[in-house]
């Protein structure tokens, strides 16, 4: 399989990036400019299936840059793995508007402007996947904690339905919701470790490659209420 993902430089991303290389697969990975030294290393393990490219998504001439280097490159999957957090202990009350901006750009807009960049070197009966998160369903928001990432996972959630509606073909769509891991955003008191998580959302989509329309799902395979 031929993978584009886009945000491999750390954390969920760079874990993505060496479940997809030790499955066989050809990926180009993408991570900011100056973040890419852990990938540059892990292409040296696999100097025939992975390349290396830095583009920063919040940034669409990079977006436009990016897709020239690629030429007319064709890829059975586009990851969009993106996503940062304020300070948890903000509320939409008190969060200022530069930090709000910087979240709703970074998880909301820009994985959509990678997408619409990107959806035509998607094969027909490809896949297109996003890192959502369950935090994303207004359903289970039952508590109002991380309410401005909260916020930004929902917007994103919306704008894939918007896409998927004005996308009506034979490929797949999917919101990945991956679960509380321990990483850098994660932290050290989350309930699930990479291993626990990265493998098993990736048998998900596997599995569901084929099935058209957009779908919510988490790292098991379980439908999120929206």
């Amino acid at each position: 399989m031929r993978i584009l993902l886009i945000g491999a430089s750390r954390g969920l991303g760079f874990a993505l990036a060496e479940n997809m290389l030790k499955r066989g697969n050809q990926v180009v990975a993408t991570g900011r400019a100056h973040s890419t030294d852990k990938l540059a290393l892990l292409a040296a393990q696999y100097p025939q299936q992975l390349i290396v490219e830095s583009v920063d998504i919040t940034e669409p001439q990079q977006l436009d840059a990016l897709s020239q280097r690629l030429d007319n490159a064709q890829f059975d999957m586009l990851f969009v793995n993106a996503g940062v957090k304020n300070d948890d202990r903000e509320t939409i009350a008190d969060v200022s508007t530069e930090e709000f901006i910087r979240v709703m750009v970074t998880n909301a807009l820009s994985p959509l402007r990678v997408i619409e960049t990107f959806k035509d070197r998607v094969t027909p009966h490809g896949t297109i996947a996003v890192m959502s998160s369950g935090q994303g369903s207004i359903t289970n928001n039952t508590n109002g904690n991380y309410e401005v990432y909260r916020g930004s996972k929902a917007a994103l959630n919306m704008f894939m339905r918007s896409f998927a509606a004005r996308n009506l073909d034979e490929r797949t769509l999917l919101l990945m919701a991956p679960g509380w891991v321990q990483t850098d955003m994660g932290g050290p008191e989350a309930r699930l470790t990479i291993d626990e998580s990265i493998p098993n959302l990736l048998d998900t989509m596997e599995a569901y490659a084929g099935r058209t329309g957009l779908h919510y799902l988490d790292y098991l395979g379980r439908l999120v209420p929206w």
